[in-house]
């Protein structure tokens, strides 16, 4: 066995504990598998793939949906047989598939009791910290709501400068902002294989490895359907971003009779790919360390102490003062009454507003601030000690 690569007992260990963990799932369909290959949106496909989301749900998960395929879809509506080079044909063609598979996904929910929500993402929306945490707080609340989101990236008005780049990034992406456990990748092929299979037959199916293991991208093929942007080689990328805030990634074929079901149980379906941390681990790692801050606060004793031993949100009437212009979602380190450095997180409120809501508890936010939103300046899962 590769040192790199798990394989028997291990793969099967690691599969069982992923089912065993896993609440919250991120499920990418690409745009070959939903386009049948090129010869026409696969509704059949589509009712099938629906079916088994709404059985994971009904188990108890929570799904999320990034669904490639309006350009696809587009092209197909309207009669292109051969995908163009011009941004507006493609950002035309978009608008016209994405409705058309957005009516598929609601009939086909619709069917089963269920209700899906179109959300389009941009770069913007996961780069700046605002609009990050306003977009992570709306796929919460429509998870709450027992919804599925039906997640892409808004090609009618992106533009390459700006763009994603493929929609396994920004599934990775989706399952970074949501702090997913799992993301499901589903492809036209059964997973990572040693060599591209189509080359050599003998090539061996990947079971199970790590995800940040940079040997993986060697063996990553790219893609040749002329459909989608992404290849074997995004969906490994895809992984490795996805692992830094601790989500395991399975690469299976959507084709398989009940792949949703069986990859997300534990069978041994397709490609698994592990992080190196935990969850939490992995994301406190990332807010710790990656994150330029805009700002400091001073904390009194009590809430100095609540975030150190009890690992408790961070409070406005903890807050004795503060430093900077930042903004909501900006990052901003965290001080004990003697000025030492004791977490960094993403803040919920501007420092103009902060200002009026020191050591005031949450029950006066609406009447200082004219409205009231989170009880929480840091939540303790944006909040990272150092």
């Amino acid at each position: 066995m590769t040192e790199w690569l798990l394989e028997g007992e291990q793969a099967s260990e690691a599969r069982a504990a992923l089912a065993g963990r896993a609440q919250r799932w991120v499920v990418k369909i690409g745009s070959a598998l939903l386009t049948n290959n090129g010869r026409g949106v696969d509704r059949d496909g589509i009712a099938e793939w629906v079916r088994q989301i709404h059985q994971l749900r009904e188990s108890g998960a929570e799904v999320l949906l990034v669904s490639s395929g309006a350009v696809a879809a587009g092209m197909d509506r309207l009669g292109w047989t051969r995908r163009p080079d011009s941004i507006h044909q493609l950002q035309a063609a978009a608008a016209v598939g994405q409705s058309l598979l957005v009516q598929l996904y609601e009939e086909c929910f619709r069917a089963l009791g269920g209700t899906s929500a179109q959300v389009l993402l941009d770069h913007d929306d996961l780069s700046n910290r605002r609009r990050y945490l306003n977009a992570r707080s709306t796929l919460r609340a429509l998870l709450q709501l027992g919804v599925v989101p039906i997640i892409n990236e808004n090609d009618t008005v992106v533009t390459d400068e700006i763009r994603f780049g493929d929609n396994d990034t920004l599934a990775a992406l989706v399952a970074n902002l949501v702090e997913a456990d799992g993301l499901l990748i589903l492809t036209d092929t059964p997973g990572l294989f040693s060599e591209d299979p189509r080359d050599n037959p003998d090539a061996q199916l990947v079971s199970c490895g790590r995800a940040c293991d940079p040997r993986l991208a060697a063996i990553a093929g790219g893609s040749r359907s002329g459909l989608g942007r992404g290849g074997m080689q995004t969906k490994v990328s895809a992984a490795a971003l996805a692992a830094r805030s601790g989500a395991s990634t399975i690469i299976a074929g959507g084709t398989e009779a009940d792949v949703i079901r069986r990859a997300c149980s534990g069978e041994a379906v397709g490609t698994l790919l592990l992080p190196e941390a935990g969850r939490a681990t992995a994301r406190k790692r990332w807010l710790a360390g990656q994150l330029q801050p805009r700002g400091e606060l001073r904390l009194d004793a009590g809430a100095a102490r609540a975030l150190l031993e009890a690992g408790s949100s961070l409070l406005a009437v903890g807050i004795t003062s503060l430093e900077g212009d930042f903004q909501r979602g900006d990052p901003v380190i965290c001080r004990s009454p003697e000025g030492g450095e004791i977490a960094r997180g993403l803040v919920n409120y501007p420092a103009d507003e902060l200002r009026r809501i020191l050591g005031q508890p949450s029950s006066r936010f609406e009447e200082l601030l004219g409205y009231r939103d989170d009880d929480e300046v840091i939540h303790r899962d944006n909040l990272a000690l150092v």
